[in-house]
């Protein structure tokens, strides 16, 4: 297979959709969502998207621009998802958004968005390619 065509397909087999409750246990003092918690969460989704694209050893290099739109109430469901955008040699950029609906409306929205990098690792933790 050409390597366009398969860094197409596997870019599609590694989007991913995670799907949260917001309880109080992960809010701050304004009693929406902690803003690390929302990190984690996106650097989580993103690492599984990225390692289902090159199914190698990653390590975060990068989380760049996140954007914090809207406050995240407590008792909303969000939804992340990350997809793999870029793919250079020995990285991969991975876009994560985050949704937000209120649990008794249909009314789901993007709240924050990032870009998290990784960088392949082979067995003596160097960079290797991720084709």
């Amino acid at each position: 297979m050409e390597k366009a065509k398969l860094i197409a397909v596997r870019k599609e087999r590694s989007i991913v959709r995670t799907t949260k409750t917001v309880f109080p246990g992960r809010t701050n003092h304004h009693n929406t969502l902690f803003g690390g918690e929302a990190l984690a969460w996106m650097d989580e989704a993103a690492f599984i998207s990225a390692t289902r694209f090159c199914r190698k050893p990653l390590v975060t290099i990068s989380s760049d621009k996140v954007d914090f739109k809207e406050a995240i109430p407590s008792g909303s469901i969000v939804e992340i998802v990350a997809k793999v955008v870029e793919v250079g040699n020995t990285s991969i950029k991975v876009q994560i958004d985050i949704y937000v609906e209120n649990m008794f409306k249909d009314d789901q929205h993007k709240a924050i968005s990032g870009e998290f990098t990784f960088v392949a690792l082979d067995e003596n933790r160097k960079p290797t390619s991720v084709i």
